[in-house]
This record gives C-alpha cells, structure tokens and sequence, in this order.
C-alpha cells in the first residue's frame, strides 16, 4: 500500500516517512494503530474519551484465543444489555463469548481469562452497581493476581452530569493495567447517549481481537449499528399512545403523582415486572422560548441536528426535541468557553476552583448558563453543537404485562422547586404532569433489569421497601404474583407525608390483603405524627418477625431514592440481623452481601 501525495491530506516529506512506515508493519501492528487512531478521533470528537498512553496488543504466538470473557456491572440493565449484544456480535464473528454478570464471576479464574471485556456502569457518587462490589473489591485488594497474559478492554457508563463521570470504569482500567494487563484497545467513556461510542468501542475490540484484515471503513459503519439495535429500542422508540392520566393524591397535598397508562398495541414489545420504561420527554417550551429570545435567535432558523443522518429542524424544534437544556456539567462549561470571551467563565473553570465550579452547576440550567456569561457572538448552530442529546428517562413498570396485555403503567412524581431565583421545573415528570392529555404519545422503550426479578420459585417469600414513586414496581409484583396464583408469603412496608392524601394505589393494597395476595402491610406516613416516622422505623418495630422470614429464605426489594431511604434501609437491616442473630455488625453485613450474590437482597435506586 503506497500513499499518493495528490490523494492524501500529507505533504511529499510527511508521505515520504508514511510509506517507509507502512512498508514495514505486520497486519497486527496495522490493526491497531487503525484501532488507535479511531480512538484518538473518537477522543477529538466526543471531549469525553481518554485514550491511554500508546501500548502495543499483547503479544501473538500465532494462536491468539477466540474465546473472550465479557463481565458486566450493571444497576439498571444498560450495561447488560450491552454485553450481551456484544456477546452475540462476537459469537457471530467466530468468537466463544461467556458474558457474566460480575457477582456470577468467580475471581481466581481471572488468571485463567485471555481476552478480557468490561462494561460496567457507575452508579451514585463514584460507586460499582450492585452487581460489580465484590468482584470489584477483589480486584482492589490484596488478592488480586497478576495478569500479565491479559488483554482487556473497558467501555465505561456514566452521566457527565456527575462528578464522577463514568470512576467505575476508569478504576477498572487503571487497576487491570497495574496488575500487567495489556489493553486491546483503549477505554470509552459514554456519555448517557451511549449507543454509538458503544458500537464504534465494540468494532475496535474485534478488530483487536483478532489478525484478520482489518474491514473496509463502509463495513465497519454498516455493521456498528447493527450490534446494538433492534425493532424497537432506546434508539428506535416506540410512539405510544396515552391512554390515562390522573394525580394520586388527593386535594390538599404536598405532592402530585401521576399514574399514566400507555398503549403498546402493536409494538411487539414485552417486560417483565422489575423492568423500566425510557421516555424521550420534551423541553418545556416556555424554557426553550426564553433560552432563544435571550440569545436573539431566530426560531424557525433550520439547523442540524444529525450531520450523519442529515436531520435538520427548525431551531425551536430541535431544542424543544433534540437537546439537554435543563442540566449543566462541566464538560458543557469548558465546551461553552471556548465560544465566550467571558473571562469569568474561564476563571470559573481554572485549577483550584472545584468547589465554586460544583456549586454552580447545582440546580442551574443552559438559560443560566447564558445569562450569567454573555455576551455570546456565535450562531445557534455552533451553540447546539456543544449539547448533549436529549436522554431517555427511566421508570420502573408499575404493571404486569400477563395482567394488563398490551399496556404500560408508570407512576411518576412532579418535579418541581424554586432556585437561583427562579422556578425549576423536572423535565419529564412535568411534561406529564401539565401538557400530557390521553390520544398524545410519547416515544418510549422498554430496559430490561435482571438485577430486580421476582423469584423463579413463586413460593418464595418476599420483602418490598417502597416509599413514596418506589411503590410503582411493587404493584407489578403484586399483579404479576395475583395473575400466576404464587402462594409465597409477601410483605410491603410503604411510606409518604400524609395517609388522607398520599396513600398511592390505597385500594388495590387492601383488596390484595383482603385477597391473600399480599400477607403482610406496614405504612409509615411521617407528617401525621408529632415525631416523623418512615419505613426503617416500621421494619425495628417487627424486626424479630422480619429476620425470621430473612432466615427462612426471603428476597429483600428497595426502590427508591439512594441518598437517604436506601442507605437508611440497609443501615437499618444491618442493625435488625446483628440484634436478632446475635452477630457483630461487620457479620451483619457480611450476610447481606450473601444475600446479594444470592440475589435475595436487590435494589431498584435512583
């Protein structure tokens, strides 16, 4: 292969050297610096990828494995799903492919393992999903073995919103290469639109995987897609049509939680209870009005909004559609920078300014944004080039499909406080709650989550924790448990501000008990009480009771939020195993992470 100076962009001494260079390099050595150099365009590109330090693929003796070991961490099934998408991409390109969930994986066989692939998610603060902690924990600790002999690859899962953006997967990476792995090729990190960083990521580990001729640029394009779609998906929505909608609560609340009921009616798509609904919500169009008038934009100005699809929109469409406006990260804010000559804006991004930069970007929006840092001297096509897609919502199924065919019910709690001297507003929650009426749609796609799944064995007992929204996926369980005829114990523990107002689906719960389907009912309504009460506090109450069902082999649910309940909860069983089985608080939790891995103890967080 000779590089033609009248067909390149390089000039006679750069193509001189790149003929002298191409001359000399085996097929491996052509594969991955294709590999490489994708990554570093990738990096360019996306703002969000870290190519590490130039390292060549492990060495081949000639007989390089096909078999690839694809482990994944996941809380809400993206990275799942990924991996078993990728699991059949490899098997169908000659590969073995064993993918297993990290807590299904026993460590002391990573010495065995010659390609490795890791998709993993990072979940609250900087944290492994659920599923990820021990094997995590093994590889970070003392124990872990050397792995000279390894090659991996990690594609990482993250919402730059957060300040940790995608730590799972960078400690992954990091620790595997510490230990003498060697990466075949370089670490992505996805942004909360991860469809196609995934599949360029999966391309470039099959090119590394294997000594073949590296595929023509037009087969890779055609064949990346391909490896993470299907009929209808997060990329490929279905519009389905509102069939109800109705406020839980009743008048004088503090709260307004929607039920909504949507038709799936020819679609094809199926779930199981514990399973989400991702839903592309649309900006509120006031907040899109102010953002342009602020900018002095014209509205019905054609931009795009998809270079390669060629999908162009009127200005107002495309940010009402098609964009993130209600949330500020700090990539968003080095991105806008480089288009202001605001010195403000840079002093607030510079080395020493973490707190002030993280206080900022707490509870303001893109409207903010440009208001505090103008003037803006750019066109509203280079403006929309620096956000993020608008990403998909995600809420736990609130019905059984055996028991409403062809239908999906969410219950979903308006969003809504004032900051920063102006209202704010939950993107979704509120599009339903104020401009959603029966006959509209919403595009929308069904997350399998294996790591929140009613029991194979209907006999087994179970535990529900859910206060407040968290109940949603608890009335699936109960209507899926009512359709099956499951004769196993069940009890829920549920909490909210006030019983007249906030007790969401009352009626259905006390015809269940009434019925035998649910055995056992504890409420907690923390505003009717001198001393606020919740559900942790309903579970010491019955704590002897609650650690005999435990020993009798019971699966422990919490939906809901992480930060507080969740944490509660845990710290709250913890203490109830070490007083009723007379153990230390450290065996205490040593029981509940057997209970993980015998996924009796799940958790269904946001």
């Amino acid at each position: 292969m000779q590089l033609q100076v009248m067909n390149s962009p390089f000039n006679q001494e750069q193509t001189e050297l790149l003929n002298r260079l191409l001359s000399t390099l085996t097929e491996t050595q052509k594969v991955w610096l294709s590999g490489y150099l994708a990554a570093s365009h990738s990096a360019f590109v996306s703002g969000t990828q870290e190519a590490p330090a130039a390292e060549l693929p492990a060495k081949s003796t000639g007989q390089i494995s096909k078999e690839v070991t694809i482990l994944y961490g996941s809380q809400t099934g993206n990275a799942q799903g990924l991996a078993e998408k990728a699991g059949k991409t490899l098997e169908g390109r000659g590969f073995k492919a064993t993918v297993l969930s990290m807590s299904d994986f026993k460590p002391n066989n990573l010495k065995k393992v010659q390609n490795l692939l890791i998709i993993v998610s990072t979940h609250g603060e900087g944290d492994p999903p659920d599923n990820a902690l021990s094997f995590h924990e093994f590889l970070h600790g003392r124990r872990a073995p050397k792995v000279d002999g390894l090659r991996y690859s990690v594609l990482a899962l993250g919402d730059s919103s957060y300040e940790f953006f995608c730590q799972t997967g960078k400690k992954f990476d990091s620790r595997l290469s510490e230990l003498g792995g060697t990466r075949l090729y370089p670490r992505f990190d996805c942004d909360l639109d991860y469809d196609e960083p995934a599949a360029e990521w999966l391309e470039g580990v099959l090119n590394g995987l294997s000594d073949a001729k590296v595929e023509s640029a037009a087969s890779v394009a055609a064949a990346a897609p391909q490896a993470f779609e299907s009929t209808y998906s997060r990329t490929n929505p279905f519009r389905a049509e509102v069939l109800e909608n109705i406020n839980l609560n009743g008048r004088g609340s503090n709260k307004e939680t929607r039920h909504i009921e949507l038709s799936l009616e020819g679609s094809g798509l199926t779930f199981e209870p514990g399973d989400s609904l991702g839903i592309y919500p649309e900006n509120d169009p006031a907040l899109v009005e102010m953002l342009i008038k602020e900018m002095k934009w014209d509205p019905e100005e054609i931009v795009t909004v998809n270079k390669q699809q060629g999908d162009v929109r009127p200005l107002k469409e495309a940010l009402i559609s098609h964009f993130e406006i209600t949330v500020l990260t700090k990539l968003l804010l080095e991105k806008a920078a480089k288009l202001s000559a605001n010195e403000e804006l840079g002093r607030l991004l510079s080395p020493g300014n973490e707190e002030k930069l993280k206080g900022y970007l707490e509870g303001r929006d893109l409207l903010d944004l440009v208001r505090d840092f103008g003037p803006w001297s750019v066109s509203a096509q280079e403006f929309i080039s620096i956000l993020r897609k608008m990403p998909a919502r995600l809420y736990s199924i609130a019905s059984s499909l055996s028991a409403n065919p062809d239908e999906v019910h969410l219950t979903i709690g308006a969003v809504r406080y004032h900051t920063h001297g102006r209202e704010r507003k939950g993107v979704c929650s509120i599009l339903c709650a104020d401009r959603l009426q029966p006959g509209d749609t919403l595009p929308v796609y069904i997350q399998h989550n294996q790591n929140f799944k009613l029991p194979n064995n209907p006999d087994t007992p179970i535990i529900m924790v859910g206060p407040g929204t968290g109940i949603a996926p608890f009335r699936s369980f109960m209507q899926e448990r009512e359709e099956i005829g499951a004769k196993g114990k069940s009890w829920l523990f549920f909490g909210d501000q006030h019983f007249t107002t906030d007790f969401l689906y009352q009626t259905e719960w006390q015809k269940w008990l009434k019925d035998g389907v649910l055995t056992k009912m504890d409420v907690a309504f923390s505003r009717d009480t001198d001393e606020k009460v919740y559900v942790q506090h309903r579970m010491l109450e019955h704590s002897k009771e609650l650690f005999e069902w435990l020993e009798e082999g019971a699966v422990v649910y919490i939906c809901g939020d992480e930060k507080n309940m969740a944490r509660d909860v845990h710290n709250t069983l913890v203490e109830i195993i070490a007083k009723e089985g007379g153990m230390s608080s450290e065996k205490a939790e040593d029981y509940l992470t057997g209970m993980q891995q015998q996924k009796r103890y799940q958790r269904d967080v946001y």
